[in-house]
């Protein structure tokens, strides 16, 4: 009795929601929860269910940073004390040069920090050393890439217009180019540095302390991701393309047979080679992190979805940060191809200044000893003349 109730009751609803939605409702009615589960499953793995497998950065940091930090301090500490102490004669480009040797000491000095943390996954040193340090990290980078342009563009300016171009080489203007670098690296990585965070726990049961990678996704979202679209563009693209055509320039004139250089096609080999020398550093260690970044930031703030996509950028982003890092090696191998020509300069100079005080040294010699030789005259004279009046 109960179930012949039950068959037209049914049968009478579903008749009814026929009548009012029609069929294409009852479908799109059966349809929209599957949907949603299925949206919702997808974004849940384009987020939080995706496997993060990039546990092998600790030990990749830890060992190059290392060996980044040996390497770094010995060579740089050589070219402070020869920039400061032995290179009597300086020019706009060993000053560019010293500060990009201060960017990189700064940021040196940090590193047996970091090491520690990724050796034991912990910061004790307190929040205002992780800040730092981290805004220390840009301040090099973008530093870097700065006066590493700063001296790509002298050296256009004295190969291409090295007459227009001499007034606009001075010492002055260096230094004021350099506070100029100073003053924009540190107004972006400052900032950048003080918003993380240091006080929160990896996990919700552990107390260890962490650095260097506590960006949330909504700082990523508010403020970090048109952080990265200003320096990607002032910090990065802008010089590379500044570093290219001024190479390029360069290199077309040299190639000009009415070129004229001192030393001659030795003197222009040097200068190719330190265009190519300067041009690969810059790539090399520049180009892959930049990249990178573009996309673990467009994966941060969730513009990039899907795991497989998370996956490549997480596991290239240790590895391009470590190729970037190593700029601090690699920056005493300008210096060498640079100051190599400085050198010679100031080799040149200092044999005109010494044979010049040679020359004025023989002349004062043969003057004394000329005159030295008319005073005996004189006296000889003297004498005689008394002897032969007494006599």
């Amino acid at each position: 009795m109960n179930n012949t109730n039950l068959i037209p009751l049914a049968m009478s609803t579903d008749n009814f929601t026929l009548m009012k939605y029609g069929l294409g409702g009852i479908i799109r009615s059966s349809i929209t929860p599957l949907l949603h589960q299925l949206n919702s499953s997808s974004v849940s793995s384009d987020s939080s269910n995706c496997t993060k497998n990039d546990g092998f950065k600790y030990p990749l940091y830890s060992t190059v940073f290392s060996l980044v930090f040996i390497v770094g301090l010995i060579t740089n500490m050589a070219a402070m004390y020869i920039f400061t102490c032995t290179l009597k004669l300086r020019n706009e480009t060993t000053t560019y040069m010293i500060n990009l040797v201060v960017s990189d000491l700064l940021f040196v000095f940090t590193l047996p920090l970091r090491v520690f943390y990724f050796l034991n996954q912990d910061w004790p040193f307190g929040g205002i050393l992780c800040k730092l340090s981290v805004s220390l990290f840009y301040t090099n980078m973008y530093g870097s890439i700065l006066f590493l342009t700063c001296i790509s563009v002298d050296r256009f300016l004295a190969i291409v217009h090295p007459l227009r171009s001499r007034a606009l080489r001075t010492k002055r203007n260096a230094k004021m180019v350099c506070v100029a670098v100073w003053v924009l690296v540190l107004a972006g990585s400052l900032p950048t540095g003080f918003k993380l965070e240091t006080t929160s726990p990896h996990h919700n049961h552990s107390t260890a302390r962490f650095c260097f990678e506590n960006f949330s996704s909504k700082q990523w979202k508010s403020h970090l991701s048109k952080v990265v679209i200003f320096i990607e563009t002032v910090g990065f693209l802008i010089p590379l393309l500044l570093n290219v055509v001024c190479s390029v320039m360069v290199l077309q004139t040299l190639r000009r047979p009415q070129t004229i250089s001192r030393g001659g096609k030795l003197n222009k080999t040097k200068i190719l080679r330190m265009i190519v020398v300067h041009l690969f550093i810059f790539c090399f260690c520049f180009i892959p992190y930049n990249v990178n970044l573009v996309f673990y930031a467009l994966v941060r703030t969730g513009t990039l979805k899907g795991c497989a996509s998370e996956t490549v950028v997480r596991t290239i982003y240790p590895i391009a940060l470590c190729i970037a890092v190593s700029n601090c090696c690699f920056d005493p191998i300008i210096y060498y191809f640079t100051s190599e020509t400085i050198q010679n300069s100031i080799k040149r100079k200092s044999t005109i200044s010494q044979a010049y005080d040679i020359k004025f040294s023989e002349a004062l010699q043969s003057e004394t000893s000329a005159n030295f030789h008319c005073s005996l005259r004189t006296l000889k004279d003297k004498v005689f003349s008394n002897t032969e009046s007494s006599v």
